[in-house]
């Protein structure tokens, strides 16, 4: 074993051969010297992972390949080339990629920190995982991916040092969701000269409508070859979310945003590989509309259709007076009541008025986070999912209205408010609001106790309490929404908890008082509070692969 220009040289002579290796192991950095040599193969003595001599190639793909060095026989003198090795970007792009493929998180974490360290765009992973995670999993676009969308969002308000471990999750939730399933096997687009649009999309929805996957699939890869944008795709896949009410409690819709949103982020290029990925969750989905609690004892089926009906009269009506219309407080005033009609009657009422369908979306939206922020602790612990579906569902209705505001997709808004009714209950008896102490000189001192009270189970009014503490005495959103990302970062993941504080912090950038602003983001906080902690096995997994990557010792002598 020698030492050149830093680096610690492991120098093996093996069948009349001089070889000289890295001597620390590539899978967590244990000292290779210490292991065995048989028939050209190396093993480490850790974990027992096998190098071939001549090339450092791993028999173990969890380990990765180790480092050789070319060496020069000059007399009694071994002179070892210890040159940079070349091309480290197409090195680490392949390891994230047999990371995904094997499902191994720490190769995972790995390859992101090397890229992230080496000044890789964000976009150059992301990318990766989102092609992965739509081509390898059967049933098409699955919770990986919305949590790899979900963080690729959070990136720009997490700070820098958080935002490689953002991409870890959601990679490594991709990899989690893809693990032992088959792939996809992508349909072509109609040959010859395409269809127009309009019937593409009028097809599209009958083949929803009768379940027939393979059709629905092929008309949504058809128009995007034939040119459609994300507008016109959200006009196509929004108006057949909202054929049926509420379908697959919510998901159908949050997926369907989350897909186009991970196109803003990864690039339209990447449109026909992904969006043909949430077909079959359209064809699957769940239709409340055959579901007893939206029939009876109330039918809330026929309340919704009704109010459909009156929809273009309320939208011609209301569109000279757009921008002037200023009920949003007494809409959700009414969004949060006891009669489903008089709640369809006022949102129709208030685009008649002049609401904008963003408008009326985000009010819904708004009112699903008060049914979590008054969130009753006597519920049982699984009706948190139940609030969380409404708000995640409003969101993507508001944030898919805000790309393309068509009358069907305006449906969903409708869908929405009537979930924010049946989840009424959630609120009996309603939590008591944020009590925080009086307003603290130094808010920016309050934020570790709220990774304190994150250490312990329970802590859910509490952490509300500091929250409104925080921005009331004058803290900043952007510290406070970074300092509850990392929060959730540290967590093992959770589909829910991070659709949650994603939305919530995609809420907050478009409310229009900075009441609605607190209360969306205490919402966020008493729901990760609720879900918290956890074991935090995949942050441990992570900075195994940050103090490898600093060159520090996971192991004692």
């Amino acid at each position: 074993m020698v030492s050149a220009d830093g680096h610690t040289i492991l120098l093996v002579y093996e069948a009349g051969c001089v070889y000289a290796l890295d001597n620390r192991c590539p899978h967590m950095g244990f000292p290779l010297h210490r292991g065995t040599v048989r028939d050209g193969i190396l093993t480490c003595h850790w974990h027992h992972a096998r190098f071939d001599l001549g090339t450092g190639g791993t028999f173990d793909p969890w380990a990765d390949d180790v480092r050789t060095y070319p060496v020069e026989i000059r007399g009694d003198e071994i002179w070892v080339d210890v040159s940079p090795r070349q091309d480290l970007r197409a090195h680490h792009l392949r390891r994230l990629r047999e990371g995904l493929e094997r499902g191994i998180p720490l190769v995972i974490a790995k390859a992101v920190i090397a890229l992230w360290g080496a000044g890789e765009a964000p976009q150059t992973p992301f990318r990766i995982g989102l092609e992965f995670g739509a081509r390898h999993r059967r049933a098409g676009w699955g919770p990986g991916l919305t949590i790899l969308a979900c963080m690729q969002n959070l990136l720009p308000l997490l700070e820098r040092e958080d935002r490689p471990l953002a991409l870890y999750h959601g990679l490594s939730a991709v990899a989690a969701d893809t693990e032992g399933e088959s792939p996809r096997f992508p349909l072509a687009p109609l040959p010859g000269s395409a269809p127009d649009f309009q019937t593409l999309r009028r097809w599209f929805r009958h083949f929803v409508e009768v379940r027939d996957l393979e059709a629905a699939e092929r008309c949504i890869v058809t128009a995007v070859r034939a040119g459609a944008d994300a507008r016109q795709m959200t006009d196509l896949l929004g108006a057949a979310a909202t054929d049926h009410r509420y379908a697959s409690t919510g998901h159908l819709l949050d997926f369907t945003n989350k897909a186009l949103e991970a196109l803003e982020g990864a690039g339209w290029d990447l449109a026909e590989v992904v969006l043909p990925s949430l077909a079959p969750g359209y064809v699957e989905a769940e239709r409340m509309e055959e579901s007893a609690r939206w029939r009876s004892p109330i039918d809330l089926v026929a309340i919704l259709e009704e109010a459909f009906d009156r929809l273009p009269a309320a939208l011609e009506a209301g569109r000279d007076r757009r921008g002037r219309w200023q009920g949003w407080k007494e809409l959700v005033t009414v969004l949060l009541g006891a009669d489903p009609a008089a709640i369809a009657h006022g949102l129709v009422d208030a685009l008649r008025e002049g609401a904008t369908e963003e408008e009326v979306s985000r009010a819904v939206a708004y009112a699903a986070a008060l049914r979590i922020l008054y969130f009753s602790l006597a519920n049982e612990f699984s009706d948190w999912d139940t609030a969380l579906h409404t708000f995640s569902f409003a969101n993507a209705a508001h944030h898919m209205l805000r790309r393309w505001p068509s009358p069907e997709l305006l449906r969903g808004v409708f869908d929405a408010a009537m979930s924010v009714y049946l989840d009424r209950f959630l609120n009996v008896p309603p939590a008591p609001p944020p009590e925080p102490a009086e307003e603290h000189p130094e808010p920016d001192s309050l934020l570790p106790h709220l990774a304190d009270l994150l250490d312990r189970q329970g802590q859910v009014d509490e952490a509300a309490d500091l929250v409104a503490g925080y921005l009331r005495s004058g803290g900043a959103p952007d510290r406070l929404l970074a300092h509850i990302g990392a929060l959730l970062l540290r967590e093992d993941r959770n589909f829910h908890t991070i659709q949650m504080v994603e939305a919530a912090a995609r809420q907050f950038e478009t409310l229009p008082d900075s009441a609605a602003r607190e209360h969306v983001l205490v919402a966020a906080v008493r729901y990760l509070a609720a879900h918290a902690p956890t074991r935090r096995a995949q942050l441990q997994t992570y900075r195994i692969a940050w103090r490898l990557h600093r060159g520090e010792r996971l192991y004692a002598d």
